[in-house]
C-alpha cells in the first residue's frame, strides 16, 4: 500500500483513505453492517490506516458503526477522523456536548484527526465568535484530539481567509481533475503547499462521476491503459500532487474496494502523456456544456420562484459527465421542488437582465425535460 509521510505531524498514512459516508445499505437506509464490515476488514488487512467519518454520515449511523468495527484492532494501527457539525453549534455548550457524544459514539478515548466540518466564510466567523477554535485547541492540549483541521466547501477567497488564520495541522478539500477551478481548486492546493499545510482530499472521483463516461470518453482512457479502471486515472491524478497525503474514497461495494486497493498497492504515477491526455479529456467534457450560464444571478429573483442558475448548473453538469448520477442527489434531495425549471411562467424578465443573452425560457424547458428523463439520449 502506497504511503505518504506527513512531516509536520511526524506520522505516515496510507495514501488511500476509507471514506465512511457511502457504506452499502439495506432498507430505509440502514447500513448493511455485515457487508460493510467485510469491506473495512479487507481494506485494513491490505494497508489502509486512515478512516474518515462524520457526525451526520448515514444519518448518524456511521460513527458508532466504524467505531465498533475498529475496536477489533490495536488503536495504534489506524488513524480515525471525524468532524464537528458546525451548523449545529450555536454556543460553546453545543460544541462540548457534540464532541462528548462523538467520543461515546466512536467508543474512543481520543480522535486522531478532528475537523470543523464544511467551513465557509459565514460558518468560520461564527466559530471564531463562539470560541470554538480555542475549545478545540484545549481538547488538543488534553490529548482528546491529536490533530486539528477543517473541511471546506466554498470559494477560493474564503479558503484563503480560513487557512491563513492560524497554523492548521491539516485541511480537507474537494479536488479532482475537473474541479481545478472550483472551490479551493488549484490555487488552494498551491497555497496549502506554500503554507506547509498537508491536504486530505475528498471527492477525487467526484462522487463517482469520474468513474465512467460515455463510450467515446471511456475509450480515450482505455487506449492509455486498457487494464486500468476509469476511476483509477482520477485517483492517480490526485496522487500526483505531493502535498496530498490521504485520498478519501467513499467506497460502497467490495468491487470498488478491490479496484481502489489495486490502484494503490501497485501505484504508478501518471506518465506525461497520460497527464496531457487527461487535459484533452477535460476539454472534451467541458465542451458539452449546454449554455453559457455563469451563475452570476442577474436573472434573479424569478417572479415564479425558479432557481434559474441552479437549474442550469445541474443541466450542464448532467451533459458534461453524461450520467444522471452526477446530479441525482442534488436534483432529487437538495433542490426544493418549487424552484425547478418547470415552474417558469415564461414572463421573460430574466432574459432582459441576462448579461450572456441566454434564451433562458427555452433552455429551462430543455433542462426540465432532460433531468426528468434522466437520460440525455432519450
Amino acid at each position: 500500500m502506497e504511503r505518504r509521510k506527513i512531516e509536520n505531524l511526524g506520522i505516515e498514512t496510507s495514501l488511500l483513505g476509507f471514506g465512511c459516508m457511502r457504506f452499502p445499505t439495506l432498507e430505509k437506509g440502514k447500513i448493511d453492517e455485515i457487508e460493510a464490515e467485510k469491506m473495512i476488514d479487507e481494506a485494513k488487512a491490505r494497508g489502509i490506516n486512515y478512516f474518515d467519518t462524520a457526525y451526520v454520515y448515514h444519518d448518524g449511523q456511521s460513527e458508532p458503526f466504524i467505531g465498533k468495527v475498529l475496536n477489533k484492532y490495536d488503536r495504534s494501527t489506524y488513524y480515525l477522523a471525524t468532524k464537528l457539525p458546525v451548523w449545529l453549534v450555536h454556543n460553546l455548550e453545543d460544541a462540548k456536548r457534540l464532541f462528548e457524544e462523538q467520543l461515546a459514539r466512536l467508543d474512543k478515548e481520543y480522535i486522531d484527526f478532528y475537523l470543523l466540518h464544511a467551513l465557509n466564510t459565514e460558518r468560520f466567523q461564527a466559530m471564531k465568535n463562539l470560541g470554538i477554535i480555542e475549545y478545540c485547541e484545549e481538547l488538543q492540549r488534553q490529548g482528546k484530539i491529536r490533530y486539528l483541521g477543517f473541511s471546506f466547501h466554498d470559494g477560493y477567497e474564503s479558503f484563503e481567509e480560513i487557512i491563513t488564520y492560524r497554523k492548521w495541522d491539516f485541511c480537507q478539500i474537494q479536488y479532482n481533475y475537473m474541479d481545478t477551478e472550483e472551490q479551493a481548486g488549484d490555487k488552494g492546493y498551491l497555497l496549502a503547499e506554500k503554507l506547509g499545510v498537508p491536504l486530505i482530499i475528498m471527492e477525487p472521483v467526484r462522487g463517482g462521476a469520474l468513474a465512467g463516461f460515455g463510450d467515446d470518453v471511456n475509450e480515450m482512457f482505455q487506449k492509455l491503459e486498457p487494464d486500468k479502471s476509469i476511476a483509477s486515472f482520477a485517483l492517480r491524478w490526485v496522487a500526483s500532487h505531493p502535498n496530498v497525503k490521504v485520498i478519501l474514497s467513499g467506497m460502497s461495494t467490495k468491487e470498488q474496494v478491490e479496484d481502489n486497493l489495486n490502484t494503490f498497492e501497485n501505484y504508478v504515477p501518471l506518465k506525461e502523456d497520460e497527464i496531457e491526455k487527461i487535459k484533452d479529456i477535460v476539454t472534451v467534457l467541458r465542451s458539452r456544456v449546454q449554455n453559457g450560464c455563469t451563475g452570476c444571478g442577474y436573472c434573479m429573483p424569478c417572479p415564479a420562484g425558479v432557481d434559474i442558475p441552479r437549474n442550469f448548473k445541474l443541466w450542464n453538469t448532467f451533459y458534461v459527465y453524461g450520467n444522471y448520477s452526477s446530479v441525482s442527489w442534488e436534483w432529487e434531495n437538495e433542490m426544493p421542488e418549487s424552484t425547478r425549471a418547470k415552474y417558469c411562467i415564461k414572463c421573460g424578465k430574466c432574459e432582459k437582465l441576462c448579461p450572456q443573452k441566454l434564451n433562458i425560457r427555452e433552455d429551462l424547458v430543455k433542462a426540465q425535460s432532460d433531468l426528468e428523463k434522466k437520460n440525455i439520449n432519450a
